[in-house]
């Protein structure tokens, strides 16, 4: 224990009337004792205190045991007994897609590989946007700590498995032609897992698929010539087209010289139709005649 000479020394002066003044000196003790005290006063006072920000939640640990979770404001603990650790529940972003970067996620620079139902190789460029459940805080920390580390072990290896898996089922074209159903599917399997272990999931995307080169120069000779097929019944048709239209005006055109004829037979045939030379021949006979013929058009008994 410091004893009161520790703290100071006094020593006896003289003012300018001659007075005697005691004057005490404080000593090192003294001085350390105060800002021990000092350090003590604001340890206690801003460690009781502290505050959570607006997505977060904060794991309070008393002597290393989790005792609860605290919402989004100000709270108090007990100073060095009892600490807070912050657990992020924002928005959360995972690109697997080696084209994209979608601001604050994690990028991690490559498409999941998988194969398809007809063992074509193919690259898989998705993103995952999620956040861990706020009411699920406390056990996540339990467990891993930060959510870092809860994510690279559980959400990512869930994600590559269900996507790998779920390609498997489709033929590569049909990744194509089918990519909606193939997005919905892994989509519904995501939320269900991710669910059951202490997430939720907001979006997943698929942002693009890609092949081998000999695949895909088999899909564009395969895309040429569907459309070069298309091409050529196009013309077929064209000219199917233009032939019914020369057989329709065929029929049209007989159909207009029968309307004629009966037209003609009806006003009296034969005689109407020598009627018509007559009315049209110039009145001059031929030059030469053949012996035993007669003058054409004219019947002179009618």
């Amino acid at each position: 224990m410091f004893k009161e000479e520790d703290w100071s020394t006094k020593t006896e002066k003289k003012d300018s009337y001659g007075d005697v003044h005691v004057v005490e000196t404080p000593r090192i003790g003294k001085i350390i004792f105060s800002v021990l005290s000092a350090l003590i006063f604001l340890i206690v006072v801003f460690g009781s205190f502290g505050t959570v920000n607006p997505g977060e939640r904060g794991v309070k640990v008393r002597l290393g045991e989790v005792t609860g979770v605290i919402e989004p404001g100000l709270y108090v603990k007990v100073p060095i007994i009892e600490t807070v650790h912050k657990m992020d529940v924002k928005t959360r972003t995972i690109d697997y897609d080696q084209n994209g970067d979608d601001g604050e996620s994690k990028n991690t620079g490559a498409n999941l590989f998988g194969a398809s139902k007809d063992l074509q190789d193919v690259e898989i460029g998705v993103v995952v946007n999620y956040h861990i459940d706020a009411n699920k805080v406390d056990f996540i920390y339990s467990q891993f700590k930060n959510v870092d580390t809860y994510e690279s072990t559980i959400i990512e290896p869930i994600i590559r498995e269900l996507v790998k898996s779920t390609s498997a089922q489709y033929t590569a074209e049909e990744l194509v032609t089918k990519r909606a159903e193939f997005g919905d599917k892994v989509n519904s399997l995501l939320n269900e897992r991710m669910g059951s272990k202490d997430s939720v999931l907001e979006r997943f995307s698929v942002t693009n698929f890609q092949f081998s080169n000999a695949f895909t120069q088999s899909i564009e000779a395969k895309v040429t010539a569907v459309q070069n097929a298309e091409a050529a019944r196009n013309k077929l048709e064209q000219i199917k087209f233009e032939a019914q239209q020369t057989i329709e005006s065929a029929k049209a055109q007989a159909e207009s010289i029968r309307i004629k004829a009966d037209a003609i037979n009806s006003q009296g045939g034969a005689d109407y139709v020598s009627l018509q030379a007559i009315e049209a021949w110039d009145g001059v006979l031929p030059v030469q005649m053949i012996p035993g013929s007669t003058v054409p058009f004219i019947n002179l008994n009618q």
